[in-house]
């Protein structure tokens, strides 16, 4: 497992469950880059990021509803289970582990959570027939319906592109996804043998002029829309120059794949090790190289903060869950 943050990476469907059992789908957006997301804690706000990377995305919610006591008590929980070797110090390492696990553990969450609504026949498979008709049916069955041709557009779009995933996360090619198949085709970017369609399904979204390469404005457009004609932000200036600087590394003025893979895959990034020694650095007082739990406590809201999620749930599974 890698990259972060790729559990809502694939061009989704939001399915509105009609009589019949049949998806009319809805075209969402929602594509992310792990690992250059992961680096820019400055995109979200607060400590939004780091929530979400020691709790978990789904978790990083309900403690919303927690006051800071309750948010402080249940961290000293956490603490306790990340602390391996029970010496009263939380390492890099350590965290790191947790990172990880938590990560996996939403990643595998996720797929059983949709994993029925696709597994029609209960043979613990998904075929790709049954995937195509969950998804795609009422639009195959109903296309009168579609008329809008941004609707149009997008369902057949969608529809070839997600067979080709399926195709490729479906290693033995029996068209019918174990869960592990199933897990590649819903989070392409946590496995190796994915890495291509994740650079190929990128390319494709920010390409506009379909040229095969990812010039400046494709990249920043696909960041901010300047729909007033102002001065661009600070923000996006740095992102030019970051392009410049780091995107198009052989200086021909656009991204290909190789590089796009360098930017959205990075071979020597690694987000769990970054997050952990990010909070390590932020929370270490007496600069030991690793943490106590009056430390952790002290940052608390860096860690949870009243906006991270119900980690009592939690509490309750076995280590190994995690």
């Amino acid at each position: 497992m890698g990259s972060g943050g790729g559990a809502g990476w694939r061009l989704a469907l939001a399915l509105l469950v009609l009589p019949g059992g049949l998806g009319k789908p809805t075209a969402r957006q929602e594509r992310g880059r792990p690992a250059a997301a992961a680096a820019q804690h400055e995109d979200r706000p607060g400590f939004q990021y780091d929530h979400e990377a020691f709790l978990g995305k789904d978790e990083a919610r309900s403690f919303d509803q927690l006051s800071p006591e309750e948010s402080r008590e249940r961290l000293g929980k956490i603490v306790d289970r990340i602390d391996d070797n029970k010496d009263g110090y939380l390492t890099t390492e350590e965290l790191k582990n947790w990172i990880k696990r938590v990560q996996k553990r939403y990643i595998y969450e996720n797929v059983a959570k949709v994993w029925k609504d696709y597994d029609l026949n209960k043979d613990n498979k998904i075929a790709w027939e049954e995937y195509k008709q969950a998804t795609y049916g009422y639009y195959l069955e109903n296309p009168e319906e579609f008329q809008d041709a941004t609707d149009q557009h997008s369902f057949k779009k969608m529809l070839p592109r997600d067979e080709r995933r399926f195709k490729t996360a479906d290693l033995d090619g029996d068209l019918a996804a174990t869960r592990e198949e199933f897990t590649a085709f819903l989070h392409p970017e946590e496995f190796e043998h994915m890495k291509n369609i994740v650079v190929l399904e990128t390319l494709e979204d920010i390409d506009k002029n379909e040229d095969g390469f990812v010039d400046q404005d494709e990249y920043i457009a696909d960041m901010f829309a300047n729909e007033e004609g102002g001065p661009e932000p600070d923000w996006v200036i740095t992102e030019r120059e970051q392009f410049s600087d780091f995107r198009d590394l052989n200086k021909d003025g656009k991204m290909d794949k190789e590089e796009i893979q360098h930017w959205i895959l990075p071979q020597d990034y690694d987000h769990a090790l970054a997050e952990a020694r990010h909070l390590v650095y932020e929370s270490d007082v007496d600069k030991d190289q690793k943490l106590t739990k009056e430390e952790v406590l002290d940052n608390w809201n860096m860690f949870v903060g009243s906006q991270a999620t119900n980690y009592g749930e939690d509490l309750t599974r076995n280590h190994d869950e995690l």
